[in-house]
């Protein structure tokens, strides 16, 4: 289990979750919700050739394929596992409906079969749903060989409603190594698009650079 990276170098993992509940599914259904695929995150990290690191559920990859192929195609992206629903592995996770415990490490490798097919630069990354585990989960997870990666900079970006809090909460604690933790979904990270140019801009300024999360664990 990792935090970040080496504190050392110039490096900074830019990770973004792509959640997916069976309530945000029947949202998107009902027309409740527009999308929970934030193109334009996309489109600015393609414009800029921004290297970033995507956390896939494998039902909001079942969702949006052709944002999943967009994702792998580019070898600038890396793809990681964030459960196949985005159901919590702990109890008392922000209201998430939780798996016992004889289901997680099934979740998660359905999840990796789910996400297979689309090729890319996959890895054996893993990020619990909350960043909620504990030692049973930890072990439950263990036979799969996975690396889980939480993060020492969090923006926030869930359900804000300005832009300017998730630029501070970046930028005043992202340090060489430092993994940041996004969402790149559009309804329920509605700022997320907006605060990113400007996050890249105070990296610049920093000297710091976004690179694969593989790169940044790696130290390199």
């Amino acid at each position: 289990m990792v935090d970040h990276g080496p504190r050392r170098g110039n490096r900074v993992a830019l990770t973004f979750d792509a959640d997916m509940t069976d309530g945000m599914l029947a949202s998107l259904r009902a027309g409740r919700v527009k999308s929970y695929a934030n193109l334009r995150i996309l489109d600015l990290l393609e414009r800029d050739e921004v290297a970033a690191t995507f956390f896939l559920t494998g039902k909001w990859v079942q969702r949006y394929p052709d944002v999943t192929r967009r994702i792998a195609g580019n070898p600038r992206f890396e793809l990681a596992n964030h459960t196949y629903g985005h159901a919590a592995f702990t109890a008392d996770c922000y209201d998430l409906p939780s798996l016992p415990v004889d289901k997680l490490a099934g979740d998660v490798a359905k999840t990796f079969e789910v996400i297979k097919p689309y090729g890319g630069r996959q890895t054996r990354y893993f990020r619990f749903p909350g960043l909620c585990h504990d030692a049973v989960t930890l072990d439950a997870l263990a036979p799969l060989g996975v690396t889980v990666v939480d993060g020492d900079v969090v923006s926030g970006d869930p359900f804000a409603t300005a832009w300017k809090p998730l630029v501070r909460a970046v930028l005043d604690h992202v340090r060489p190594g430092s993994v940041v933790i996004m969402h790149v979904t559009e309804a329920n990270a509605a700022m997320t698009d907006e605060a990113l140019p400007h996050i890249l801009a105070g990296l610049r300024e920093r000297g710091l650079e976004p690179a694969p999360l593989s790169e940044v664990l790696a130290g390199g």
